[in-house]
């Protein structure tokens, strides 16, 4: 998204009133955002394009609002900010149950260009497979909305003659006080911020004695020095 295109976005929200929406016409916004009539249509017929609002004419004007991928969008420029203005926490703890996941994981952890990235980035090379975790509160889910957008360990994506392998973001992390691994955020992934995807040198679930419905600690280490 352009730069041009989020600043509407975000002086939409400005006056977008949660659950309610926002009753307007492209005159009252070109007056409110400094822009042209024709820039504000044109920028709006973007966003909904994008799927970052909705809109409905109605016989009082038409009504935008501002979908939840906009939402996030928005949201991740705060958590941004907010670790600018207020600092990165050293570490952040999690809980979550675990659960057996679609299995596809091992399949890619065991592909040479990210084994050699987690050994040469991380110290160690990942048994095969994630240790998936289903949060259990709110807190946990913002916060782990929030990590995703410190920097982290870059794993990078790379392509064969056949696909392109999605990139990841890793952080070290502690799990139970016993086992030293890593937080991992998949670019693309089948699960929600409720999941936290943990990797480790050994076998967690043996080493562990975990089975699905475990509560697992993770502690995790924001900074990357």
């Amino acid at each position: 998204m352009s730069p041009t295109l989020w600043d509407t976005l975000y002086k939409l929200s400005l006056l977008y009133v949660r659950d309610k929406g926002l009753m307007t016409s492209t005159t009252k916004l070109a007056e409110t955002t400094g822009l042209s009539q024709q820039t504000v249509s044109r920028h709006l017929i973007m966003l909904e394009r994008l799927g970052l609002i909705e809109r409905q004419v109605t016989v009082r004007g038409e009504e935008i609002k501002i979908s939840e991928k906009g939402l996030e969008e928005l949201r991740k420029v705060y958590y941004g900010l907010k670790a600018v203005i207020e600092g990165v926490p050293k570490t952040i703890i999690f809980e979550g149950k675990l659960f057996t996941g679609i299995r596809e994981a091992a399949y890619y952890m065991g592909l040479k260009p990210y084994r050699d990235q987690f050994l040469r980035k991380l110290g160690f090379d990942p048994y095969p497979g994630t240790v998936n975790l289903k949060l259990l509160s709110a807190s946990d889910i913002r916060e782990k909305k929030e990590l995703e957008s410190y920097p982290g360990i870059e794993i990078e994506s790379y392509r064969d003659k056949n696909r392109t392998y999605s990139s990841a973001k890793c952080f070290k992390a502690k799990i139970n006080d016993e086992v030293d691994g890593a937080l991992i955020i998949v670019e693309r992934t089948y699960y929600d911020a409720s999941v936290l995807e943990v990797i480790a040198p050994v076998y967690l679930r043996e080493r562990l004695k975990l089975k699905d419905g475990s509560t697992v600690r993770v502690e995790v280490f924001t900074r990357t020095d």
